[in-house]
């Protein structure tokens, strides 16, 4: 038995990055290839996960209505929350001869992602939004076969979308933030998870994956959000009507340095139960989404950045349908889609950088890390489009500074103090009288701290 524990040890040490930390998702199976290939005696299961707790003071209101009347709310109290943003727990198992399991079962915010919210865009009412059929979230769920050396592996199943930094690389390791990075978040599905097919390798220095999937659902998207909610789905199964691909790959020829691009295309319109009218034939609601994003971790520092850019076209057409066609219609009867305009486009883009300050002085624990950290990020789900000046709220700039404290490599202390703030509207020569006279919205400044674990048990 001592053996058999030394062993998984031993492999997963091995399995880690050099700094201790072990791989993002988007590597889980790389790892279970590594174990299998590196353990004499074979460690065929593994246990591991990662879960953050979060206390937050909010200086600002907590109203839904504050950007629709924000002189009125200039001077609401202060408000704080607690929070689980994601407890999730990692299985996986190596059954021989190449085939690998990889699952993960995620409760965010601590329940069952049925919740009661206030929503801004729908007047303020209640409402209980069922953002996925179930009562868990089951993120990834797939077997993976390795071929020509791990050059080649075909992986099926509920599996990622390595879309953007934030779905590749969504641990509590991999960002400096209390919560993840709001932007890329905001506008795309986190963590992106869906049924496909996915072919994936390591070729030297490259990493590739080319993913097909079932495409995003055009009824909800939303002006606040863009895509987010698109992989979700209200009934026990995923609609497929339409198809989408995705492609990531990775670059590691510098030393420390990760340089990545991925992409999706697919169209949304019609991957629904509902089936549009004749005048929605020439509706196809296309979907583009680029993105580019890098960290280097070298000198004591970690520097990372992304940004992020989509496309949807129909966006207007798209908008009057489902206004058309959403709960608050009078001939409507619970259809759970979105009464909301959406965006034509939308972006988000950030970049981080912190430095060791345990690096400072040899006789400090240099098992242990400390980060002071900047950030500033910026997005806009409704970048263009009809609608854009109705929505001005939806483009947030946030700065960010803190810390981060490893006690151990799987564990982080976060503190930060985020300042959140908006483009002044252009009122020169106006009066605050005037009909033309635009407020600004208030800034929300913020206060976190939070303790979060990354790692294999087994």
């Amino acid at each position: 038995m001592t053996g058999i524990l030394l062993a998984a040890i031993a492999s997963t040490a091995r399995a880690q990055q050099p700094d201790g930390i072990t791989g993002a998702s988007i590597q889980q199976a790389d790892t279970a290839v590594a174990v299998s290939r590196q353990t004499q005696t074979r460690q065929r299961f593994r246990l591991g996960g990662y879960g953050e707790a979060v206390m937050t003071r909010n200086f600002f209101s907590q109203s839904f209505n504050r950007y629709n009347a924000p002189e009125r709310y200039k001077s609401d109290q202060s408000h704080g929350r607690f929070d689980l943003p994601h407890v999730t727990l990692n299985m996986g198992y190596d059954f021989g001869h190449g085939w690998t399991l990889g699952t993960e079962i995620e409760f965010e915010h601590g329940g069952n992602e049925t919740a009661v919210e206030i929503e801004a865009e729908e007047s303020g009412e209640y409402e209980a939004e069922t953002e996925k059929g179930g009562e868990v979230a089951l993120e990834q769920f797939w077997l993976n076969k390795e071929l020509l050396g791990g050059r080649l592996n075909i992986k099926a199943g509920e599996i990622i979308v390595p879309v953007g930094y934030s779905n590749a690389y969504h641990e509590p390791l991999n960002f400096f933030t209390c919560y993840r990075p709001e932007g890329e978040a905001t506008i795309l599905p986190n963590t992106w998870h869906q049924l496909g097919v996915s072919l994936w390798g390591r070729l030297d220095r490259w990493r590739y994956e080319l993913q097909f999937l079932s495409a995003l659902n055009s009824e909800s998207f939303t002006a606040e959000k863009f895509a987010h909610q698109g992989a979700t789905s209200p009934y026990e199964y995923k609609v497929a009507n339409c198809y989408a691909a995705a492609l990531r790959i990775d670059n590691y020829s510098i030393k420390g340095l990760r340089i990545g691009v991925s992409g999706y295309y697919g169209h949304t319109f019609r991957n629904s139960i509902k089936t549009p009218g004749e005048s929605y034939d020439d509706v196809t609601g296309a979907l583009a989404i680029g993105t580019a994003d890098f960290q280097l971790k070298r000198w004591n520092w970690i520097v990372r950045g992304s940004v992020v850019y989509a496309h949807l076209s129909d966006a207007d057409r798209i908008s009057e349908y489902n206004k058309a066609n959403s709960t608050h219609h009078k001939y409507q009867d619970g259809n759970p889609f979105h009464n909301t305009n959406i965006a034509s486009n939308a972006l988000a883009y950030n970049l981080e950088a912190g430095y060791n300050l345990m690096a400072l002085n040899s006789q400090w624990n240099q098992q242990q890390k400390l980060y002071l950290f900047g950030r500033f990020d910026h997005y806009n789900s409704m970048a263009s489009g009809t609608y854009r000046n109705q929505y001005r709220y939806c483009a947030p700039y946030i700065a960010t500074i803190g810390f981060n404290y490893h006690p151990i490599p799987q564990i982080v202390v976060k503190g930060e103090y985020a300042y959140r703030y908006f483009e002044k509207p252009s009122n020169q020569g106006l009066h605050s009288d005037s009909p033309l006279y635009i407020q600004p919205y208030n800034n929300e400044p913020s206060v976190s701290l939070s303790i979060a674990f990354q790692g294999w048990l087994l």
